[in-house]
């Protein structure tokens, strides 16, 4: 732990305003550089045989893999101790919800031309895009919802239980991937990232069990404080009616 402990102490747990802008510049740019490089293999025809399934690959895995960093980013912030973390998963979570968007596009434009008719008997026939189509709903209030004016608009509490549903999206997005390789008989990707998701899920609930017993311990020195006191606080006051 102590040694863990110097290793996260080299970068401080507080950037400055200049270093905490280059930093979210650098995370910017990294996160735009998929679309970059999917582009470029695009105009130098390196998409393959079947370009239209290696775009809605592409930007399908670029949508999981933000999503999964966004989750790890509360994670991360509690085993380093850089709180600047936080100040990164707002964009995390848009860049995701932008891949997501992107996603969608390619499906409904160059998988099916805008056939709203075989789109919908596709999204009702094929697990795989039911999960990926409530998935992608569920991002939308998320997206709609990530600025500080909403923060005050519903309430700290409501938007934090909005919030949550970001775990829900992240298991859709795992069983969106996991049923579309399952009809390939390939899930060596998908167990990847369903592993990532669980250890983050299991983070999330180890923290709400020891976040309850810390309240429930404070809950229980408290009262026991309280007992002790009532004693004193009583004779006191028998004191004082007996002077009166």
């Amino acid at each position: 732990m102590p040694g863990r402990a110097r290793a996260f102490s080299v970068v401080p747990p507080v950037l400055t305003p200049r270093a905490l802008a280059a930093v979210r510049a650098l995370v910017f740019t990294l996160a735009a550089l998929p679309l970059a490089l999917l582009i470029q293999r695009g105009v130098a025809g390196g998409l393959g045989a079947n370009p239209v399934e290696e775009i809605l690959r592409w930007l399908g895995t670029w949508t999981l893999v933000l999503l999964l960093v966004t989750l790890a980013v509360t994670p991360a912030r509690r085993l380093t101790g850089w709180t600047w973390l936080v100040r990164l998963r707002r964009m995390l979570g848009l860049y995701s919800f932008f891949y997501a968007n992107l996603h969608v596009v390619a499906f409904v434009w160059l998988d099916h031309w805008f056939d709203w008719t075989s789109i919908l008997a596709d999204i009702l026939k094929r697990p795989y895009l039911t999960f990926g189509f409530v998935a992608f709903l569920l991002m939308v209030p998320l997206a709609l919802t990530s600025t500080q004016a909403m923060v005050r608009k519903l309430g700290g509490r409501n938007w934090q239980r909005l919030h949550r549903s970001v775990y829900l999206i992240g298991v859709l997005g795992v069983l969106h991937y996991w049923f579309h390789k399952l009809a390939k008989n390939d899930l060596s990707d998908p167990m990847i990232y369903a592993a990532v998701l669980g250890v983050l899920l299991g983070a999330r609930v180890l923290d709400a069990v020891s976040s309850r017993t810390r309240g429930q311990a404070f809950a229980a020195d408290r009262n026991l404080q309280g007992s002790v006191d009532s004693p004193a606080k009583s004779s006191v006051t028998v004191s004082r009616r007996r002077t009166q």
